[in-house]
């Protein structure tokens, strides 16, 4: 290692640059109440549960979906494909003759335009309504044109009289795992109603017309996420968020109020290196396209039990080559093998609105005085999520004949195998993510965020994410299946 590589990783180490001791940072950090860390996400989510038990569910209950209180036993469709007779050939028929269907043109830069302004002002926002996703039309566009999208699987609803566009959702094919089951799976994504339109039973019927269409294809098993508890969740996964920006995230109200001094603290437990420390590391290029596909291939089957299968190049060269504010993809080339990769990571961008910012605040107000009071400065949170990464996990581990012994057995000897397997990797994960967040800040994001599944709680604790009260839960159509741990999900929904 050069001598000015050594200075860099000094100027953003907090150890070095720090005058606190680090036993008692840990501890701040630890007692903190970062991302509501003091939580009362657990009884929300008994909250949640207790709830679901008395919810009546008159469209679910329609669906081949298992019921909130049925446990499933085996793995399998709930129903068997339709027969062309039996899918319905016309679309459903709207609540009023002042809606009609359409289809959101994703290669229309004017379309692409309508689906961003009402997604931006009509999509998710968390509980408090602080904040709302903000997808870019170019992050659209790589979500819904993956290799053999169908164009008729972008439904929209308009306005007859003034053609704005008031409703959407979509679809697009994937090919997923489930255990030992590989299904051609629609992946459901982006429903979206106006605001005036809430109450309506809109929902359902987006739903059943994409079905229809997805049926027509001969697809009969889908996928979505969702943050709410419906029936019945395959698996129910927590974010998680490690702040890259402190003050701003603060700020925003994102996090916690702290004092000045607190909030300087906590910045110095939180400093990053200020160059990444993997030798080999590099953004993806075109040429690296076939070693990534085998690499992420392998690394998700040998590590999970739902994951999603890529077949082309032309897949992975969709999902993974970087593009400019959307998809950053780096690579490990091997230093003892020239040419060869050993990991690779990525990350996207998903910015949120902060509703209560200052210029959000004034523009409501219009005429009224406006105080200054309430709102942030800032008018929205830069955000990176961690996307998929693969490493090296077909590691050759011996046990000597002393660990052999106090095994007692093939069945702990396989455990013990395992857990020292899950060490190395972690080891691997926490060096090259640890170099994803010094990437994410050189690219000035606010937050990198994920959720607890893959081997993401490898490297949560060590790069100091914290847990966050939101929940994001995996769901299947039309198809029943065990419960998965959040950390056998290897499957990323955007």
């Amino acid at each position: 290692m050069s001598e000015k590589h050594e200075d860099n990783n000094k100027e953003g180490s907090s150890e070095t640059t720090s005058s606190y001791d680090p036993d008692k940072l840990r501890k701040l950090f630890d007692r903190l109440d970062i991302q509501a860390q003091k939580d009362p996400v657990l009884t929300k989510l008994e909250r949640e549960e207790a709830d679901e038990k008395k919810a009546v569910h008159e469209f679910w209950n329609t669906q081949p979906v298992p019921k909130s209180t049925e446990v499933v036993k085996k793995d399998g469709p709930l129903h068997p494909p339709l027969s062309p007779e039996e899918i319905p050939k016309d679309p459903f028929a709207l609540p009023s003759d002042q809606m009609e269907w359409c289809v959101v043109d994703v290669d229309s830069e004017e379309e692409m335009k309508e689906l961003y302004v009402l997604l931006t002002e009509n999509y998710v926002e968390d509980a408090d309504s602080m904040f709302r996703f903000n997808y870019s039309a170019e992050f659209l566009s790589w979500a819904l044109k993956s290799p053999g999208f169908q164009k008729d699987w972008h439904v929209g609803v308009r306005d007859v009289s003034s053609k704005q566009l008031i409703a959407f959702i979509s679809g697009i094919p994937m090919e997923l795992m489930v255990r030992d089951k590989t299904m051609t799976m629609a992946e459901i994504n982006f429903l979206c109603l106006h605001k005036s339109l809430r109450g309506q039973r809109m929902t359902p019927l987006l739903i059943k017309e994409v079905t229809r269409r997805i049926h027509q294809q001969g697809i009969f098993q889908a996928v979505y996420t969702v943050g709410r508890l419906l029936p019945k969740p395959v698996t129910t996964c927590r974010y998680y968020h490690r702040s890259l920006n402190p003050k701003k995230l603060m700020e925003t109200g994102f996090s916690q109020k702290l004092d000045p001094l607190q909030l300087s603290k906590l910045s110095a437990i939180l400093r990053l290196p200020s160059k990444t420390s993997t030798p080999g590391l590099r953004p993806m290029r075109k040429s690296d396209v076939g070693q990534v596909r085998k690499l992420a291939n392998r690394f998700l089957k040998s590590r999970y039990e739902m994951v999603p299968i890529f077949r082309t190049d032309a897949e992975v060269a969709h999902w993974f080559m970087p593009r400019d504010k959307v998809i950053w993809t780096f690579v490990v080339e091997d230093q003892e093998h020239p040419g060869k990769l050993s990991d690779f990571f990525s990350f996207y961008s998903l910015s949120s609105t902060a509703l209560k910012s200052e210029a959000r605040l004034k523009a409501a107000k219009k005429s009224l005085p406006y105080t200054g009071r309430g709102g942030s400065k800032h008018k929205s949170i830069n955000a990176a999520y961690i996307f998929y990464y693969g490493t090296k996990s077909d590691y050759d581990v011996v046990l000597t004949e002393e660990e052999k012994q106090t095994c007692d057995g093939v069945k702990k000897e396989k455990a013990l195998v395992k857990e020292k397997t899950d060490e190395l990797v972690k080891q691997r994960l926490v060096k090259i993510i640890g170099d994803a967040l010094v990437l994410a800040k050189e690219a000035d994001f606010d937050v990198v965020n994920c959720v607890d599944m893959m081997d993401n709680s490898l490297f949560t604790q060590d790069l100091k994410f914290s847990p966050g009260d939101g929940y994001l839960r995996y769901y299947l159509f039309n198809y029943l299946a065990r419960a998965i741990e959040p950390k056998k999900v290897g499957f990323v929904m955007l």
